[in-house]
């Protein structure tokens, strides 16, 4: 979900608010980004700044590839409000940042342009991890001239994240999405249909998506159906609203292989659920905007609840060349994502 709704007043407060300790998982962790040193020698360390500047959840499938490659992946956040504990993903302040090797943004709102401007001396990376609209960004001019490389997870999402930064059909590498490097075997139980859920309200942490009301009336329609309604909660959903459903214990893509079909509004996490071979059924409303490519994934979209039992059905997998062209290579994404990284940092101190 991107969202570019933020007070200036308000990122600037808490990237300015001084130095202290960092904070990983909600623990003290000052070693680790202060000084990054393992063994007499600095863990390489790149830093990210999002859209979402609290939501780690963009983040967090890079770890693992991290942590094979010795490296240290920080995402950047205006203060520790929205940091839950327990977050796998370890965060910082801007002031908190002594030496690192390279600065990614993801997007180019509020948040990012802010981290692009104050780090001025650090190599800089755009890699979309999550999905954009296809017009520029107010802020991404700031910064543009400074990228290194640029990334996106497919050749949709590298045209659209063009358009998005304003690059002018700029070399973009094409490296996959890190939530395909571990996908589910797809096991379907009778009957089992998952919804995907967006955002209700908007908050600090990002923007809404209209559609729930359509949504939470489809699953009813299923459920009257006879289909058992299996939940994958977005991290800043209601979970209120869906209480009367089995709700996910795991991330909705592992959730996705017990499902014969899954409905939801179309999102970054569709593309995914495509390639476990899962078929989809996007709910749409006027007021939303969706790049088409996340469309493309769906065997059906749908306006009205009393459509959603015959289009979830009728629902069938992607072919091979529209999940391509929508998620990109599948496997392997974040080994090359870093290797992109990898090639664009270069040695220095934070600004």
């Amino acid at each position: 979900m991107r969202t570019e709704g933020f007070s200036r007043r308000s990122l600037l407060t808490g990237a300015l608010a001084g130095a202290g300790l960092t904070v990983l998982g909600g623990a003290p962790a000052q070693a680790g980004v202060q000084t990054g040193r393992r063994a007499g020698r600095r863990t390489p360390r790149v830093l990210i700044a999002t859209n979402e500047p609290w939501g780690t959840y963009h983040a967090a499938p890079l770890l693992p590839e991290a942590r094979r490659l010795g490296w240290e992946v920080v995402q950047l956040v205006p203060d520790r409000s929205g940091i839950k504990p327990g977050d796998p993903v370890p965060v910082a302040l801007l002031d908190e940042i002594k030496e690192a090797d390279l600065l990614v943004v993801t997007g180019a709102g509020d948040w990012p342009a802010e981290c692009a401007a104050r780090l001025r001396r650090l190599p800089l990376v755009a890699s979309s991890l999550a999905y954009q609209l296809p017009s520029e960004a107010p802020r991404a001019k700031e910064f543009r001239g400074r990228l290194r490389a640029i990334t996106a997870s497919s050749p949709a999402e590298a045209a659209v994240f063009d358009d998005y930064l304003g690059t002018g059909r700029r070399r973009i590498e094409v490296v996959g999405t890190p939530q395909t490097d571990d996908l589910p075997r797809r096991a379907p139980e009778a009957d089992t249909v998952l919804v995907l859920t967006s955002v209700t309200k908007s908050d600090e942490s990002g923007g809404s998506a209209p559609g729930t009301e359509l949504l939470l009336a489809a699953a009813e329609r299923l459920a009257a159906a006879g289909k058992h309604i299996l939940v994958g909660l977005h991290p800043r959903e209601n979970r209120a609203l869906w209480e009367q459903y089995e709700i996910s214990s795991v991330a909705s893509v592992q959730a996705s292989a017990r499902a014969q079909a899954a409905i939801g509004i179309p999102g970054t996490v569709f593309p995914v659920v495509a390639a476990v071979g899962v078929p989809l059924v996007g709910c749409t409303d006027p007021a939303l905007q969706i790049p088409g490519y996340l469309l493309s994934v769906c065997t059906h979209t749908i306006t009205s609840a009393d459509d959603a039992v015959t289009a979830v059905d009728t629902a069938e997998p992607v072919s091979r060349k529209v999940l391509y062209e929508a998620v990109g290579p599948v496997g392997g994404s974040a080994r090359r994502l870093f290797k992109v990284w990898r090639k664009s940092a270069v040695r220095t101190h934070a600004a």
